[in-house]
């Protein structure tokens, strides 16, 4: 059987992307969609998402065009990615299943996202109203739990080190967490890198890291914007944001999803 896929990236975060709405993918198999993300023999990605139809009914109050089902690249399907998701509405789009607004269904729920005529998509994450600060860390789920925290010399920071080190730790158990360090550039403009779980590496962009980010920079008082941008490996992401007694609301994951290739493969 060949498989038709499609790559897409969106700051350097890349994924396989497969139109399952016939449901022929066999998604239990974890060593095949492992194999399909590895960089050596497979096609390559740090995860694979399938763009699926959506027949569920508890949420007949919403026009839902699709649903989002994401994998990382071990295997393992996962929480919510938000360049993944951003990508997704691009290949959505390329498919004519959207045009140039839509709401689809991920694993944390409903999301609106909308994409211009310059292939920038902005991807409406889910509401925070909740988070942790500690003496040298803040701690928040945005889709996906982030571990966020300052340092110096971000540039030779051991990323995949440290990083592994803190998302193995006791502080988070078995689940682990997705690992971020921040260096500020100027009052609403960071830098950031990431050591995503799943991959157990740094990738070049984590959306639901880089929204972690900034709300973990206005919640520490680094920034009192409600628009931030942020500077990763493969790219600029821009968060945007109300903050509201409730926590922050209308978070917004804002930049570009890029066709790359697409192909068929064996499996």
């Amino acid at each position: 059987m060949q498989l038709q896929f499609y790559k897409y990236q969106g700051t350097g975060n890349d994924f396989v992307m497969v139109d399952n709405r016939q449901n022929f993918f066999p998604k239990n198999d974890t060593k095949l969609i492992e194999r399909l993300c590895n960089r050596r023999f497979g096609i390559g990605a740090d995860g694979l998402i399938l763009l699926e139809n959506d027949n569920s009914t508890d949420l007949s109050a919403e026009n839902v065009d699709f649903r989002m089902v994401y994998y990382n690249s071990d295997g393992n399907e996962s929480s919510m990615c938000g360049n993944g998701g951003r990508c997704l509405v691009a290949f959505a789009k390329s498919l004519n299943v959207i045009q140039n607004q839509t709401t689809f269904i991920a694993t944390d729920g409903l999301h609106h996202a909308t994409l211009d005529e310059n292939g920038i998509v902005s991807l409406q994450m889910k509401d925070v109203d909740e988070v942790k600060i500690a003496s040298e860390y803040v701690f928040l789920n945005t889709g996906s739990p982030h571990h966020v925290t300052l340092v110096n010399d971000l540039e030779h920071y051991k990323v995949k080190e440290k990083g592994a080190e803190i998302r193995y730790s006791d502080l988070y158990g078995t689940a682990g967490s997705n690992v971020n360090f921040v260096n500020q550039i100027s009052k609403n403009h960071f830098r950031l890198r990431t050591y995503e779980r799943g991959v157990e590496d740094e990738t070049l962009s984590c959306g639901t890291g880089a929204t972690a980010t900034a709300i973990a920079m206005n919640v520490l008082g680094k920034t009192n914007s409600n628009s931030i941008v942020i500077d990763v490996e493969g790219g600029t992401l821009k968060v945007t944001f109300e903050k509201t007694t409730k926590g922050f609301e209308n978070v917004f994951l804002i930049g570009p999803a890029t066709f790359v290739f697409e192909g068929k493969i064996e499996l």
